[in-house]
């Protein structure tokens, strides 16, 4: 564990005293917020970004250490752990080098090397490889021919034993994290549009990218991404080039064979064979899914910032607010949300085309705003919501409302909210369109409180984010709801369920319990009735009591 909080602080650049105190508390079940509000004395005053950052090392250090347990066992099974292989193996921090390090002991469908080695040829490489005499390679394979086993000339057996030196080159650690630094520092991506998409008029989304290239190591997440989202789409061929004849020719000077063997001359077409067959396209595919990786951060990354602006954005607060869903053909949905959120009445206007009925929509308008206090009208950004915008702010004009508050908000999302589960349990009587309606007016008033209830990946907060990995995408971004949340705080008794699952140590079960425990007993006077909650124990009113206010 030493060794390993020493890593971590010198990978991450942090104090090593702060980074144990971390993981420590991490191991205890606390929660990234309640660490970085309520343990700053233990942690050194690191803040939640710092936090999170040791969170995800240690995980994968933790994912290395149970593989690397695997690895020792299943090479110790097979007889073939030595002292030498158990040090390389006990002292590698990269999963790829412990991988490399298994790879030749790792079981594997049958190859032409296993073919090779059935039929008696690894004593003819070994052979091969340590003669000193300078002696013919044919001459040397001539006591290995088996008409038995289908060996019936010298060339056979020197194939055979090609095979098995080709498959130890690949299976070699230090030859593979030579080539993954090769294929990484100086390789280029290359992409081409395929011959039978180039009619294609769907193709010329990609048409910057049908003659393409650019070094791996430079390129940027998005055109690396847009490079695989088109090869996805078998619009595009994307290949890593690299320079093949200078690595095939420092790859033969890396066989251990002797100075003096006649089967030097022979190297070049079995190191090649082995780069082309063996090593080159698994080593292409590492290097392209480490690009890939570091793509997907880099976009996570924006696609975070830009959720944290979007849930931050200012709250109206507790204003009586007219949400507009703009329709074109079916109509534009009003609703009327008091000061509590809560939907007062709805109605649809046609201001558009095709029924244009403009003084209807004026004279409903009239309606709602003197039988309701509406004090701000807010107006989805969707198809039609310019024209809506400008109509309802020439109807203020003409009423002499011009107190009346009128934004435009973003309603990406509003329709998978309205179809969700939580939608209907809101509003079990309304249809979808009303619930869009709603979700606009609530989000003017409460940005963080309804957005949280809508999956962060269909707020809209960067591109490509179908194309990053979605394990990935969906932490980055729970963890900046995570952190919004406990950054403002979530009032016990006007919070949706949805809302206080984002709150340190509550999680979605317990939420639900804490709603079903006001709708029963009434609001919350204190937090400690929190305690009476089924399964809501200390460990948990610990780390949630200080993010919730009454």
């Amino acid at each position: 564990m030493d060794q390993l909080l020493d890593l971590m602080a010198k990978e991450l650049k942090l104090p090593r005293a702060g980074v144990a105190a971390i993981v420590a508390l991490l191991e205890e079940g606390n929660t990234v917020p309640f660490i970085a509000r309520y343990r700053k004395e233990a942690t050194g005053s690191l803040d939640e970004v710092a936090i999170r950052a040791v969170e995800d090392r240690h995980a994968y250090y933790k994912d290395l250490l149970d593989r690397r347990k695997t690895v020792l066992k299943t090479i110790q099974e097979q007889g073939k752990l030595t002292p030498e292989l158990k040090t390389k193996i006990e002292t590698t921090w990269v999963k790829a080098e412990l991988e490399d390090l298994y790879l030749p002991y790792k079981p594997k469908k049958r190859t032409k090397a296993t073919a090779a080695r059935e039929r008696g040829l690894e004593p003819l490489l070994d052979s091969l490889l340590a003669d000193d005499s300078g002696a013919d390679p044919f001459i040397i394979s001539e006591p290995f021919i088996k008409d038995e086993d289908g060996l019936r000339s010298p060339s056979e057996c020197m194939e055979g034993a090609g095979h098995i030196l080709a498959e130890r080159l690949s299976e070699d650690a230090a030859i593979r994290a030579w080539l993954r630094l090769e294929f990484h520092e100086h390789g280029v991506l290359k992409s081409e549009i395929r011959e039978e998409r180039k009619a294609d008029q769907a193709a010329l989304r990609f048409k910057p990218y049908f003659d393409f290239s650019e070094p791996i190591r430079k390129i940027p997440s998005h055109r690396l991404l847009a490079l695989r989202r088109g090869e996805k789409e078998e619009i595009l061929t994307v290949r890593l080039l690299v320079d093949r004849e200078n690595l095939v020719s420092q790859l033969v000077m890396k066989v251990p064979v002797n100075p003096g063997s006649g089967y030097r001359r022979f190297l070049n077409d079995v190191t090649g064979d082995s780069f082309d067959r063996l090593l080159a396209p698994a080593i292409e595919s590492e290097v392209r899914y480490e690009a890939k990786k570091k793509a997907d951060a880099e976009a996570i990354k924006v696609f975070q910032t830009n959720l944290d602006h979007l849930l931050l954005a200012p709250p109206a607060g507790q204003r009586c607010t007219l949400g507009v869903d703009p329709g074109i053909r079916t109509g534009c949905k009003l609703v009327v949300i008091n000061r509590l959120g809560q939907l007062v009445k709805n109605e649809v206007i046609y201001p558009l085309e095709p029924k244009r009925d403009l003084d209807g929509s004026r004279a409903l308008l009239e309606k709602l705003c003197t039988e309701s206090p509406i004090e701000a009208i807010a107006i989805g950004n969707g198809t039609g919501g310019r024209e809506v915008e400008a109509f309802i702010r020439e109807w203020l004009l003409e009423t002499n409302r011009t107190g009346l508050i009128c934004v435009s908000v973003s309603e990406a999302g509003a329709s998978v909210y309205s179809a969700s589960d939580i939608a209907r349990e809101e509003f079990p009587e309304h249809d979808v369109t009303v619930r869009g309606a709603v979700s606009i007016a609530r989000r003017f008033q409460d940005p963080l409180a309804e957005l949280v209830k809508v999956d962060p990946k269909s707020i809209g907060v960067g591109q490509y984010q179908h194309d990053v990995n979605q394990t990935a995408l969906k932490k980055g971004l729970d963890d900046v709801v995570e952190s919004c949340v406990n950054r403002v705080g979530v009032d016990l008794n006007s919070a949706s369920y949805k809302l206080l699952a984002y709150v340190a140590g509550i999680g979605e079960g317990l939420a639900k319990g804490i709603v079903a425990h006001r709708f029963e007993h009434g609001a919350f006077k204190r937090r400690e009735q929190l305690l009476d909650i089924s399964r809501f124990g200390a460990k948990a009113f610990q780390q949630a009591a200080g993010f919730l206010r009454i």
